[in-house]
């Protein structure tokens, strides 16, 4: 995978770690990725790992990627090269973006709530579109526009509501085709006091940078994928003592402490409504790390780069011991992703299928949205599957975590969830991966160039990441969940 900004904090914290590490009494020599992070989710210890020489851990059955498809014809001859850009719209046509005697302008409604993700100073899609907003049919100098899938006054509420309610983080709601309906990340800044409109470093990955386009530890969340992997090589069954101690360290799960239940004999099932960081752990031991790394990207696409019109997402494993495979398999170790990246992942668990996250909806005429340019780019992009034999008992699963974080949904939809506790570098992280399922949706659907009556039919992946769990009082990812009622209501009710 390529070297990216977005992990370089993390790299720094890496090196500190192979510095001062203690030596793996069992290594697997395997690496992907290029940097690394701390360990997380429900286990409290941290893994023991050293430097060892690496060898490509890039699994030979990859799955294949293709860039989206966009409006590619901006690029032939018959077009010219603007001097000033065109304008962006939200998916009902409001304007967020347009140009003032070379400068970009941004609507005062929706400035902060898009800054961080839209702004050519966060690398947003202002940057991320450049070649068709600075291409134009007419020999004018301005650029065609695009409209973008979001729907900004969703995008409005969801900030307001993580503002009025101190959620530093990350919210991601994306429809059953893979558009994105809502990316906020907060805090933001208001981009129309910033003198330059240049790309900024820190306001694209410091403290009021994108959220959720950056990498971090995912907790327990990772698990959706150790249930399937787990389920295909056939370990439905294990010991679980609560504790599991080896080589002078150990792995402990959340309620080792207060579950007098322990030693127990397993089942896949339970481990993973559970969430059992032993009984993963040992299915990642028993499996190793070559057919690990082989699912988790021909199931999951999660080693290779998925590339999206917006920029690519770019997970990081990297596995230097059999203990880094172990804490591999709930979250932790050298593992880092994205709130985009468990969108899409949540969306594959509850239907099957992976589909490229998109946020380009249309090239219009600058000043008339309706006015459409090009072909549109193609919603429902599948690019990795889980086996049709793994899905049912890992939908059953995630149908009872939704059941019992009491949250509720209206008629008609049901929730499929999976929590996280992640223990990060910058403290503990708190993440709720889930699926507001429209009963009528099959996934099959395609809403895309139409989404006023999305709501008849389709439905809703939503991701929340709360960065600053202990002002709220809370330890584990479930705790969070009135706050993740919040986002429902505020999302689905739209």
């Amino acid at each position: 995978m390529t070297y990216s900004l977005r992990k370089a904090a993390a790299l720094i914290f890496a090196d500190t770690i192979l510095l001062t590490a203690v030596a793996c009494s069992s290594t697997v020599e395997k690496r992907t990725g290029e940097d690394s992070s701390a360990s997380s989710t429900e286990s409290l210890t941290s893994p023991a790992s050293e430097t060892a020489s690496l060898t490509s851990a890039v699994p030979s059955e990859v799955a294949t990627d293709k860039t989206t498809e966009t409006t590619a014809e901006n690029a032939s001859s018959d077009k010219e090269k603007a001097s000033v850009k065109g304008n962006i719209y939200d998916t009902e046509g409001r304007l967020l973006i347009s140009d003032s005697d070379g400068k970009r302008v941004y609507a005062d409604e929706y400035a902060i709530s898009f800054a961080n993700i839209a702004t050519e100073m966060s690398a947003g899609y202002d940057k991320a579109f450049e070649d068709i907003l600075l291409t134009s049919d007419a020999s004018g100098q301005q650029g065609d526009s695009i409209t973008i899938t979001l729907d900004a006054d969703v995008q409005n509420a969801v900030y307001s509501y993580m503002q009025a309610n101190n959620i530093k983080g990350a919210c991601v709601a994306m429809r059953t085709d893979g558009s994105i309906l809502a990316q906020v990340s907060y805090p933001s800044y208001d981009p129309r006091t910033v003198s330059s409109t240049d790309y900024d470093e820190e306001l694209a990955w410091g403290e009021f940078g994108n959220k959720a386009f950056q990498n971090y530890e995912p907790g327990s969340c990772f698990k959706i994928m150790s249930e399937v992997i787990s389920d295909k090589h056939g370990v439905h069954s294990l010991t679980d003592e609560g504790e599991w101690e080896f080589d002078g360290t150990s792995i402990v799960n959340w309620d080792h402490d207060t579950n007098f239940s322990y030693p127990m004999e397993r089942s896949l099932s339970s481990a993973f409504i559970n969430s059992s960081n032993i009984y993963f752990a040992k299915a990642f031991d028993q499996i190793g790390a070559d057919a690990v790394l082989s699912d988790l990207d021909s199931i999951f696409h999660f080693v290779t780069d998925i590339e999206c019109d917006f920029g690519a997402l770019e997970n990081n494993i990297e596995i230097y011991c059999q203990d880094d495979l172990r804490r591999t398999a709930f979250g932790q170790s050298y593992v880092l992703t994205s709130p985009l990246y468990l969108a899409a992942l949540g969306r594959e668990a509850v239907f099957g299928h992976m589909v490229r996250p998109f946020v380009l909806q249309n090239t219009v005429a600058t000043g008339d949205p309706l006015k459409q340019l090009g072909n549109a780019p193609k919603g429902n992009d599948v690019i990795a599957s889980i086996p049709k034999e793994c899905r049912q008992n890992l939908l059953d699963g995630m149908q009872v975590i939704g059941s019992n974080l009491g949250v509720y949904v209206p008629e008609s939809y049901t929730l499929y969830a999976k929590t996280g506790t992640a223990e990060t570098w910058l403290g503990d992280f708190l993440y709720i991966t889930g699926c507001v399922k429209n009963n009528s949706d099959d996934g099959a659907g395609t809403y895309f160039g139409n989404y006023e009556n999305y709501g008849e039919n389709g439905s809703y992946i939503i991701v929340m990441m709360v960065q600053n769990p202990g002002e709220h009082g809370y330890k584990f990812a479930s705790e969070s969940a009135p706050l993740y009622q919040g986002l429902i209501n505020t999302i689905v009710g739209s």
